[in-house]
């Protein structure tokens, strides 16, 4: 039987690196705190630089060990100075999250060529691109591991949302190449997809959409982000060893029906 400290330390990221798009609120922000509480040094990402200082100094003052790189997910030379700025300054990479997103929601017939731009930019381009500028970075690691968030979205009708829910749709597909092409060199690549939970992003629709969101969900409610932070770590850490390609889906049910 395996003792309570062997178990605890698939979960340990002591000694990794780990960059968080997204990172200084909701989701990514819990993401951040939880990686450095379980030991790694983290890398706040987001395009406002006061809100990625907020969050890593919290972290610092908890204990933990945290860096304020801005990056607009959608900006490729901002994405490229993120990676340049991490290895400079904490040695390498380990763990990739893309988490950043945009909900740019239009319904089809009103898309324009600059709302499917911005969109795509962000969900899809911008965790390609990152992958590829922290690549070579990952070879070197021995905990190599890329988490990409998704949205259980991806897997609905899209109504509304199909900008959005087609790129992180085709996240999936970009999980899986990045799983297939890399895994004899030690990467792993998954993704994660939340359902609705309590963020911003989410708060930023009116109630009755709120409504709809936890109605369509099994558990009648919305996750919290610390519930999409437990997976994360599950996901990058080495609990997750034997897992690479697959998509992780948190929704409480939402599309099992």
């Amino acid at each position: 039987m395996r003792t309570r400290e062997q178990l605890q330390a698939r979960y340990d990221l002591t000694g990794r690196v780990a960059i968080i798009t997204g990172g200084s609120r909701g989701i990514g922000r819990a993401i951040a705190e939880t990686f450095a509480a379980s030991g790694a040094a983290v890398v706040i990402a987001s395009r406002k630089a006061d809100a990625c200082v907020a969050v890593a100094s919290e972290i610092e003052a908890a204990g933990g060990r945290a860096i304020a790189v801005p990056a607009h997910a959608g900006h490729l030379d901002e994405l490229e100075a993120l990676v340049g700025t991490t290895v400079d300054q904490l040695g390498g990479v380990d763990i990739v999250v893309n988490n950043a997103a945009n909900a740019l929601g239009l319904p089809i017939g009103s898309i324009t060529p600059e709302a499917w731009e911005s969109s795509h930019a962000v969900n899809l381009r911008g965790p390609l691109f990152l992958f590829q500028y922290a690549l070579p970075h990952l070879l070197k690691s021995e905990h190599a591991s890329v988490v990409n968030v998704i949205s259980a979205g991806a897997f609905t009708h899209g109504t509304y949302v199909s900008m959005y829910c087609s790129a992180k749709a085709a996240m999936v597909t970009m999980t899986r190449a990045m799983a297939s092409e890399f895994a004899a060199s030690g990467i792993r690549a998954n993704a994660l997809a939340p359902g609705t939970t309590d963020t911003d992003m989410v708060r930023n629709n009116d109630e009755a959409s709120q409504q709809r969101m936890v109605d369509a969900a099994l558990i009648k409610r919305m996750a919290t982000p610390e519930e999409l932070a437990d997976a994360a770590l599950y996901l990058a850490s080495d609990a997750s060893s034997f897992m690479t390609g697959q998509v992780l889906v948190v929704d409480g049910g939402m599309t099992t029906h």
